[in-house]
């Protein structure tokens, strides 16, 4: 699809297609990125995610959308944050115990990712739409970067998931020294104490799920394009190992974990890596224009550029330790040298994040070439026979 092809079919319409359905979510902007799907507490199902002209600007605002239901139209979308001197990114709607949603995003400016900051606000649904509150930073040291979706302890506390730029001074940000870490609030967000993962280096986008009990897993995208990364909790998500590689393949590209069984655990990525391809791009950043003389550090040594296609589902039987059954969502040349949203020649469907339905079908989010945000809604069938073929 060209970009013009796309603008023209972003009306929110659920289309069928063998597997289920799919749309392409509406938006104003001109490049919409990194999807975030919610289950609110009426039922409906949102989809949050960033949108501007270029991933850096400060133009780039949080924005949502609703699907009620049985619905087969997703509704208006709303601008939620407005801070004209960030690139506010990386939405994450949470529903607290008792009921109220609340947003979590990053805002930096420009490509400076070590400088960026997390701010939380209320939301609320307003007939057909969301609506926002005032933004507070909760305080968490520069660099924080979110992306996965919170969880609360069995203590009550609520857990992010973090990973750290590590600000270095005369250094400019690359990627080269982000670590994993979470962040932990006893009293109902207001404040926060940070945790890291140890032996970390490269690992973000951490993604924990519950393996039953006490035990738990996380994943991670690599900086070095290596594999998605593994690691282990037997408290509760207090304290974590070493992430180790998985048989997965990672391009430096967002994950999405969750499971989809009592057994099963499904992974949404693109099993592709940098020993597979010659791509390279010099940085996320390399299209802002903007003056910045200050040297690139060594640390970990990030790989950018690596394509952004399939979009797989993968699944697993052992916990995620392996992931043998995989299934492709979508497909494309996945081309990501340019974020550019306009010249058609990025190709990627990256960032995606899933979300389980209760009729046993897959909600699953995606960007779709930079543009716009795809939706795809795998059946209560499909879904079954996929877990089916990890007996």
């Amino acid at each position: 699809m060209t970009p013009t092809e796309i603008a023209e079919n972003m009306d929110g319409k659920l289309t069928p297609r063998p597997d289920g359905h799919w749309a392409i979510l509406p938006a104003e902007t001109i490049q919409n990125h990194a999807a975030f799907l919610a289950r609110l507490p009426d039922g409906a199902l949102a989809c949050a995610w960033f949108g501007g002209t270029l991933e850096g600007k400060s133009d780039i605002s949080i924005y949502a959308t609703i699907l009620d239901e049985g619905a087969t139209e997703w509704g208006p979308f709303a601008r939620l944050t407005d801070d004209p001197d960030r690139s506010e990114q990386n939405p994450i709607l949470f529903t607290a115990p008792d009921g109220k949603i609340w947003l979590f995003n990053t805002a930096q400016p420009a490509g400076n990712q070590d400088e960026s900051r997390v701010f939380i606000r209320p939301v609320i649904r307003e007939g057909d739409h969301l609506t926002s509150g005032a933004k507070r930073d909760i305080g968490l040291p520069n660099g924080t970067f979110i992306r996965a979706r919170p969880f609360v302890r069995d203590d009550g506390a609520w857990v992010l998931p973090l990973f750290c730029c590590n600000p270095r001074d005369g250094i400019r940000w690359t990627g080269a020294f982000d670590t994993a870490a979470i962040a932990v609030s006893t009293d109902d967000g207001a404040s926060w104490s940070v945790t890291d993962v140890p032996d970390s280096p490269g690992a973000v986008h951490m993604t924990p799920v519950s393996l039953g009990g006490d035990d738990m897993a996380a994943f991670y995208r690599r900086r070095q394009s290596d594999f998605v990364h593994r690691s282990e909790s037997h408290d509760g998500g207090r304290s974590w190992s070493a992430p180790a590689p998985t048989d997965v393949p990672n391009n430096n590209s967002s994950i999405g974990v969750a499971p989809l069984s009592d057994t099963v655990l499904g992974m949404v990525c693109n099993p592709i890596s940098a020993a597979e391809s010659s791509s390279r791009r010099a940085s996320l950043y390399d299209e802002l224009e903007e003056e910045d003389d200050r040297p690139e550090g060594e640390g970990c040594q990030p790989i950018w550029g690596v394509e952004r296609a399939p979009l797989s589902l993968c699944l697993s039987s052992d916990g995620g330790k392996s992931f043998p059954i995989r299934y492709t969502v979508e497909t494309s040349a996945g081309t990501c040298l340019s974020n550019n949203s306009i010249d058609g020649h990025n190709k990627e469907l990256s960032y995606p994040v899933l979300l389980p339905r209760a009729d046993g079908g897959l909600d699953i989010a995606y960007t779709l070439y930079r543009r716009a945000i795809r939706h795809v809604r795998l059946s209560a069938e499909t879904v079954a026979d996929l877990i089916a073929q990890t007996a």
